[in-house]
């Protein structure tokens, strides 16, 4: 056999172990400056993922996951998803885009700047009080209660505060709401510090939020449609077509539908939110 043949023969063989191998590798991409708010991996080749901040533990999680299966970094800039929205749009640099809910995946969408999404999780609010409820609260109604101190996720940066602002408008308290509220947060994060500091006496959190050691919780009945589908896809610019695609369907995958549970996510699809659209 000639030296010809046995190098088109080892060829032939590396390209079948490669399709096998459920990853694949590209070129490496020019280095992506990163902030304080991002977690870099250092790997010959990364991705830059914008993720919603109360997303962080699980897409940590699945970051590390990824990168030990596939050998591709992952750096996070994590957020509140107007800030996300807004650093794309003026970059036009990343790879892939994961917030809090659909709505504003479809905000970025209309401007252009992701593709297609995958549905992972679902992103349930609920009322979170002060341990034991001191307040006596029942419902939302009560956040128009006089006195009471409130913790919202900002309307124009996070998911959960344009969904809660919405609930609001039309239980009719939008405006004796509004006068309760001592912190109007950039991200979910910040409410849950407010709650576990006690310096609130609500909140509107999702369910992987909560911290049982200092919050109770009451659940919004469905009709109020508050709970959100957690998507994710690609950005429109991505330098690293092949990769970002390989993170998506890593997220959207089973194993990492798990990930999201292992947070108190219920994952997509769920019967019990089966009336829950994108």
């Amino acid at each position: 056999m000639t030296k010809r043949a046995i190098a088109l023969i080892t060829i032939v063989i590396l390209a079948g172990l490669l399709c096998t191998a459920g990853c694949t590798t590209e070129q490496p991409a020019a280095p992506v400056a990163t902030g304080s708010n991002t977690t870099p991996v250092a790997t010959d080749t990364s991705i830059l993922v914008y993720s919603g901040a109360g997303l962080k533990k699980p897409m940590t999680d699945i970051g590390e996951a990824f990168t030990a299966k596939c050998g591709i970094g992952v750096d996070y800039t994590f957020a509140g998803s107007g800030t996300l929205i807004t650093q794309m749009d003026l970059s036009r640099k990343g790879d892939a885009f994961i917030p809090g809910g659909t709505p504003d995946y479809r905000i970025a969408r209309e401007k252009g700047l992701v593709g297609e999404p995958g549905y992972v999780a679902y992103h349930v609010p609920v009322i979170a009080v002060q341990k034991g409820n001191p307040q006596d609260i029942t419902s939302v109604d009560d956040f128009a209660r006089p006195g009471l101190k409130l913790a919202l996720g900002g309307a124009n940066t996070t998911a959960i505060g344009r969904a809660g602002d919405k609930l609001f408008q039309k239980h009719g308290i939008l405006d004796a709401v509004e006068k309760n509220v001592v912190l109007r947060a950039p991200t979910i994060n910040e409410v849950v510090v407010a709650m576990n500091m006690g310096t609130a006496d609500a909140a509107l959190i999702t369910l992987d939020q909560v911290n049982p050691k200092t919050m109770d919780t009451i659940d919004l009945p469905q009709e109020d449609g508050l709970t959100l589908i957690v998507p994710i896809g690609a950005t429109a610019f991505t330098t690293q077509p092949d990769a970002a695609r390989q993170f998506v369907e890593f997220v959207t995958s089973d194993e990492g539908k798990a990930i999201f549970a292992k947070h108190g996510f219920p994952t997509y699809p769920d019967p019990a939110y089966a009336g829950i659209e994108p």
